[in-house]
């Protein structure tokens, strides 16, 4: 054994990356004797026995070792209870494999190296830097971010998956900063897979920024008030000590007591009879083949595997640029042949309503994918006249279309695509129908709903350890960018080309998994189906008014004109009612309100929760409440309405996102149409710009209560399920049963209270929250509260049982089986009370999400023989264009749709009720 030092090379394998990326890359398999999951093992082992081939030569490792997680307690856990908070349980499949994976790396003869209570960075860390102190190299072989910082000074990193080195040059691509400030930007921009909390707001972009012009962090910490940009300046002046443990969360730990020592880490050969041996009994037929041919031995006969999974992860890159019939004819004939194929559209816009397309990527395997650019741009240089024209090497559109229609229509082709709708709709301007289609965006949404979000990037960084191609790096930023069609076609390759290969990755290691975690269902009858639904509601649109927009929008400017004035006759004084400072000014200095609070510029704050505080002191405050509601109202739907409704069509298309809500709930963008306001008058009012075209009429059908009907089912109230089964007043009813009024007795604003008070409850509303919604004192309002739960136990039981269910599995479930992760439930600080309340609420809200899924998954085909169709979907609320004449009729077939919509998957003990309204503009249908 030599002494290590100069002239020798250590590899660092990280072990606990191979194993994750092995078994979310590749397809399950088990062995054939037992049953036993293996995909994981087989994997880890082709990727390693893949990484010790490649790595011979004169450059080959002198030492190494292949170095795992052991354990889920760290020192970070003391520092930070919430760290890696979200990340998911092990799946039951993997959790047996794991200790198979150290076996693996013992039969290669290669060092196997763990430690209680300590990740396997910092283990890699601490063998880095002595390797280094040594006079030795080193190569980290991984593509994780959190390594980077340490590279420089003869410590490089090898990502396996890209066959590239990653020099401090790469660092800096990666980070805008050399490795020695990594940290520091980490520190700042925050991880939410780790459940670092970082600096609110600030990503990696910012952070390099910020770090490169004050030096390091603590520098920029010191000299925050100095920053010229107000939010950014108080963000990081109120979270300073956040930052700093997000510092000590990312640094990894350099001086490990290690149980070993660099000498032991020396390369040794593998004994062929061991490794065989291992190889034998996992039944790996193929890798054993190979091994043993490597090392001049014969391979024993091994029983056919249960499911076949590939030799080797393929590496991304490399895509074939289809130019002609011929190519794209080989292309249609694979995708017919394994019966399935990802598919992906390159456009010039993110709005489908107006984008146009420009290619096609397809991918039928791992590392199989090609891109059919269709309508890219000539590069004009000085010619003008040649802007338009089209590069070489493309199909002609409308030909490639022709003969992708029939695979894209086809039953018998399984379509695959991330963020499905966007495709479909592109497809079906071009009259292309898209169908059956998989979309691993849902996929991830119903395995992983609330842990993060399930955009590509983060699914592919996650869950492949692959970082995609930045869409800015192919079409640049600011006044630099470019749209898709003036990218270069062999740029468009490789970066379209990943998008496939990425999403039929995805999709291999998702699929597999709704059966392990039991939510085939739910994806099958809750997510899939509507996306073609949702694609034609986006599609039809609806009809708004310009005229009547432009006189709300005069209207709300007189309001807001009014409501100066009464604001500045109660402050006695002239100030300009849109500056907070000033206002702060009037409130707390010329008004002397109690609870003025400073911020570091030296400004009251007054955001809406302070306002509404003191509304109940003063008369100001609400007033100015008023003026901001209508001053929103005016400038986000009356004014930018205007801007939203198509040249083409004369209708506004939103969008809806069906993975945006943690519950199940649809969110609309672009615009959004699901936050104009109900509860006030003006609000209301805009609903009457949306119309309906001449002979037709405007339907809106919509669940009664539907959450309080809900909580009552769940939470067992027979009283409140005894009302709703005799069609009683709920919010009356409850307001009799607390405040001991008679039902003939009953005001308004008593009933008002209650009302508060029922959908308060659903939300986990505190005392301090109900008085502000009320604007009464909060010893009032919590004692609404308290009365609430003495009446009806039911509802606290429920709550408790549900934090409990929480906290013991990181998760609440619907009653359709949908799974809620609530990774923030065990949490303590200023974050706890929020997740508590999520959590309770999670379950009502998402039912109720879900039932009204289940009812427009299956209203097409209930109202096909009507002329009406579906335009949208507002929380519990549909509504529908139809010919007049066939409103009866279409209010019939929607409405059993809709109170059978939970049958015959969950029968409520209360019954689903819905109101129904017609007319010639929203308003008045609602």
């Amino acid at each position: 054994m030599t002494t290590f030092g100069k002239g020798h090379h250590l590899h660092l394998i990280d072990g606990s990356a191979f194993i994750f990326r092995a078994y979310h890359a590749l397809p399950p398999l088990t062995r054939a004797s037992d049953g036993l999951p293996v995909g994981a093992v087989s994997g880890f082992v082709n990727m390693l026995f893949k990484t010790i081939r490649d790595n011979r030569g004169p450059d080959a490792p002198t030492h190494a070792a292949v170095v795992f997680d052991k354990g889920s307690q760290t020192f970070r856990n003391e520092l930070y209870d919430a760290y890696k908070a979200n990340r998911t349980e092990m799946p039951e499949d993997l959790r047996p494999q794991i200790p198979l994976t150290r076996e693996a790396t013992r039969a290669f003869n290669i060092a196997c190296l763990e430690q209680e209570g300590f990740e396997a960075d910092d283990i890699i860390a601490s063998l880095a830097c002595r390797a280094r102190e040594a006079g030795g190299r080193v190569t980290i072989v991984s593509s994780d971010k959190d390594l980077m910082q340490l590279v420089g000074d003869g410590v490089v990193m090898f990502d396996a998956m890209k066959n590239a080195t990653i020099d401090r040059e790469g660092v800096i691509a990666k980070f805008g900063v050399g490795p020695e400030r990594v940290v520091d930007v980490q520190a700042l921009a925050g991880d939410s897979i780790d459940n670092v909390p970082g600096a609110p707001g600030i990503g990696i972009k910012t952070a390099a920024l910020l770090i490169n012009e004050f030096g390091d962090l603590d520098t920029l910490l010191d000299r925050a008030a100095e920053i010229k940009q107000p939010k950014r300046r108080q963000v990081l002046i109120d979270h300073a000590d956040q930052i700093r443990l997000s510092k000590r969360l990312v640094q990894l730990d350099c001086g490990m007591d290690l149980d070993y020592d660099l000498d032991s880490l020396e390369v040794k050969d593998p004994v062929a009879d061991d490794l065989i041996a291992f190889l034998t009994a996992m039944e790996f037929r193929s890798i054993t083949r190979r091994v043993a041919e490597a090392m001049g031995q014969t391979a024993p006969a091994i029983p056919e595997p249960q499911v076949a999974t590939p030799d080797d992860a393929p590496d991304f890159g490399s895509y074939e640029h289809v130019r002609d019939e011929a190519a794209l004819r080989i292309w249609i004939d694979r995708a017919r042949a394994t019966g399935h194929v990802a598919v992906d559209t390159e456009t010039t816009a993110l709005n489908e309503m107006r984008a146009a397309l420009v290619g096609v990527s397809l991918a039928v395997a791992p590392g199989r994918a090609c891109y059919v650019p269709l309508a890219h741009k000539r590069d004009a240089g000085e010619d003008l006249f040649a802007s338009d024209a089209l590069a070489e090497g493309q199909m002609p559109m409308d030909r490639a279309l022709a003969m992708l229609k029939p695979l894209l229509e086809d039953p018998a082709v399984l379509k695959i695509a991330q963020n499905a709708k966007y495709d479909v709709k592109i497809l079906a301007r071009l009259g292309i129908d898209m169908a059956p289609v998989d979309d691993t965006m849902l996929l991830s949404y119903a395995l992983h709903g609330g842990l993060h979000n399930h955009g590509m990037d983060t699914l592919a960084e996650r869950y492949l350890a692959h970082t995609p191609i930045p869409i800015k790096q192919v079409i640049g930023t600011g006044k630099a960018q470019i749209t898709f069609d003036k990218v270069a076609v062999d740029k468009a390759v490789d970066y379209a080309g990943e998008d496939a290969d990425i999403t039929f990755r995805l999709w291999q290691a998702f699929r597999p998994q709704l059966h392990r975690s039991r939510v085939t269902t739910v994806y099958e009858t809750l997510e899939r189906p509507l996306v073609p639904v949702l694609a034609r509601m986006e599609m039809a649109g609806v009809q708004v008014d310009r005229d009547t927009l432009s006189r709300m929008s005069g209207a709300f400017a007189q309001t807001m004109a009014r409501l100066e004035s009464e604001i500045r006759e109660l402050a006695g004084a002239d100030f300009m009612v849109s500056s907070p400072k000033q206002l702060g000014e009037i409130l707390f200095d010329r008004l002397g309100l109690p609870g003025g609070k400073k911020g570091k510029t030296g400004a009251y704050a007054t955001g809406a929760d302070i306002l509404e505080d003191l509304a109940t002191e003063h008369e100001l405050p609400g007033r100015v409440l008023d003026w901001r509601q209508i001053s929103k109202l005016k400038s986000t739907y009356t004014d930018a309405l205007q801007d939203h409704i198509d040249p083409a069509t004369g209708r506004v298309h939103t969008s809806y996102s069906i993975a945006g809500a943690n519950t199940g709930r649809l969110a609309s963008t672009d615009p959004n149409l699901q936050n104009i306001p109900v509860r006030t008058e003006e609000g209301r009012r805009i609903r009457e710009a949306f119309v309906a075209p001449e002979d037709r009429v405007l339907v809106s059908l919509d669940y009664s209560q539907i959450e309080l009907r809900i909580l009552a089912h769940i939470a067992g109230i027979d009283e409140l399920k005894q009302a709703f089964r005799d069609g009683q007043d709920i919010h009356a009813l409850t307001a009799s049963e607390m405040f001991g009024v008679p039902l003939e007795r009953m005001t308004p604003e008593v009933r008002r209270q209650a009302k508060a008070i029922n959908f308060g409850v659903i939300y986990g509303i505190s005392g301090f929250g109900l008085a502000r919604n009320l604007r009464i004192p909060r010893d009032q309002a919590q004692g609404f509260i308290d009365r609430y739960f003495q009446r009806f136990p039911g509802i606290k039981d429920y709550m408790d049982d549900t934090v409990r269910f929480a906290k013991e599995h990181g998760r609440v479930e619907t009653l359709f089986g949908r799974r809620i992760h609530t990774p923030e439930i065990n949490a303590r600080g200023p974050g706890a009370g929020f997740a508590r309340r999520a959590a309770i609420n999670a379950p009502i809200q998402g039912t109720a999400a879900d039932v009204i899924r289940r009812a427009m998954v299956r209203m097409e085909a209930a109202i096909a023989g009507i002329p009406a169709r579906m335009l949208l979907q507002v929380h519990d609320e549909l509504l529908f264009e139809v010919d007049e004449g066939h409103q009866d009729a279409l209010i019939a077939a929607a409405r059993d749709v809709m109170e059978g919509a939970a049958l015959p998957a969950i029968a409520l003990s209360v019954p689903l009720e819905v109101d129904a309204g017609t007319g010639a503009n929203w308003a008045q249908a609602h």
